[in-house]
């Protein structure tokens, strides 16, 4: 269960005043970060490995956190890595978060330092190229690492940095990413008060942050539904029994249950299908269809309630013309929400860190984050960096996942910041008053 912020009701000029008092100490290791933070990137930009495989990336981000002279883990949930920054001063965890891995796909981007490196993915060979950004969020993490270990006898408590592998989901067959990390027991060692985390976005413009109070990601899940009928000749129909018809109706039937069945005045949902699979001939009934989606939601009740809908309007529709349904959910990511109270606590740090008038709320983003898992765990406050170059609209620039997605990388100074700044600033908010 989550825990409460209790501690924490304090006001923003009191949250600001201690850390902002280092500004000039923390930009000036900020400076001597900055371009360690692009090489980095760079680097692992380079050589991208896909999620519960990132074996090179995991060492090369272990040389530098013992280099920092820090207490460090590797192996965790199969390739994750995790070090604690002990602050010279009593005083709660920080969880700093950054996750690893790659996409299966081929870079179009004309960089020198693009991705060559190809794969084996489900059978076929692919490229593999850090299209969501994950190589910036490693090394911004490193950076504020860096920072963060150059100041480590002023610190009034302890930081974990948390190196995630397989956020774009683990391969079939396996367990992986922060679900994994929390099963072998992660919190329970080092129990964090509180879990901070970002993403890189083209969505917004270069070094702006966006951010959310509350729901911000949704939960994702998948569904499976096997159709079952008997197969005959097309020109009798009344000798089988049609999956196809009854397939057919559960697609219709089941747009219904957020329509007409969830209070969307609670939170927004989407029930859509992705995969409709049978028959093999123009004039022959099969005994089978295969449909296959997805759900997106913001609410963990009504998550419960779109699964049981959907089992039951399948089921029964299909029943209804002599057919058969079994239906599988197979859930996915909860929902990212953002804490309240530590989400207004952090509004001065994001500002330190990008400017006034360069920290904007933005709407709920229905793609999913497994951030939701740690930020299930302890209060947590998850955010977007935007890394679209000033003249590109971010409307129309290459989405993350895209084999054209760009980040200009002067953004990462920000990223760095910000993570610092958070870190600081909520050391101080349990300072004695």
């Amino acid at each position: 269960m989550k825990k409460t912020l209790l501690s924490l009701a304090l006001s923003l000029s009191a949250v600001t005043a201690t850390p902002l008092a280092q500004a000039d100490d923390i930009d000036k290791l900020l400076a001597q970060t900055e371009d360690d933070v692009i090489e980095w990137r760079r680097h692992i930009h380079q050589n991208p490995e896909l999620g519960n495989r990132e074996f090179e990336t995991a060492k090369y981000i272990t040389e530098h956190l013992q280099a920092l002279d820090m207490e460090v883990e590797t192996g965790i949930a199969h390739t994750g890595v995790v070090a604690l920054l002990k602050g010279g001063k009593p005083g709660p965890t920080v969880a700093l978060r950054a996750d690893m891995d790659a996409l299966p796909v081929a870079e179009e981007v004309d960089l020198p330092f693009a991705s060559k490196v190809t794969t084996e993915y489900n059978g076929e060979e692919v490229g593999v190229m850090h299209a969501c950004g994950h190589d910036t969020h490693v090394a911004m993490l490193m950076g504020a690492a860096q920072v963060l270990a150059g100041m480590r006898d002023e610190l009034a408590g302890n930081v974990l940095f948390i190196f995630q592998p397989a956020e774009e989901g683990a391969p079939d067959g396996e367990e992986g990413g922060a679900e994994l990390m929390l099963k072998e027991g992660l919190f329970k060692k080092y129990k964090p008060a509180v879990a901070f985390g970002q993403h890189v976005t083209s969505g917004l413009p270069s070094g702006m942050i966006g951010y959310r109070s509350g729901p911000l990601m949704a939960s994702s899940d998948e569904f499976r539904i096997n159709v079952e009928g008997r197969q005959t000749h097309g020109s009798r129909p009344w000798g089988g029994v049609d999956p196809i018809t009854a397939a057919a109706q559960i697609v219709m039937g089941t747009q219904a249950i957020v329509s007409r069945q969830i209070d969307i005045t609670k939170e927004p949902a989407v029930v859509s299908f992705g995969v409709i699979d049978g028959g093999v001939r123009n004039n022959i009934i099969p005994d089978s269809v295969y449909l296959n989606g997805t759900i997106r939601n913001f609410d963990m009740d009504n998550r419960q309630e779109i699964f049981k809908r959907l089992k039951v309007t399948a089921e029964k529709i299909a029943e209804s013309s002599g057919a058969k349904a079994e239906v599988e959910i197979l859930e996915g990511y909860p929902v990212t929400s953002n804490d309240p109270t530590l989400t207004e606590a952090a509004l001065p740090a994001l500002k330190a860190a990008a400017g006034e008038g360069k920290v904007v709320v933005v709407p709920k983003v229905t793609g999913a984050e497994d951030f939701s898992f740690f930020a299930n765990e302890v209060p947590g406050f998850y955010y977007f960096l935007g890394v679209t170059p000033e003249g590109k609209n971010p409307a129309t620039a290459a989405s993350n996942h895209s084999p054209r997605f760009y980040v200009e990388e002067s953004a990462l100074k920000v990223g760095t910041r910000a993570l610092t700044q958070l870190t600081l600033d909520y050391f101080a908010s349990q300072q004695p008053q």
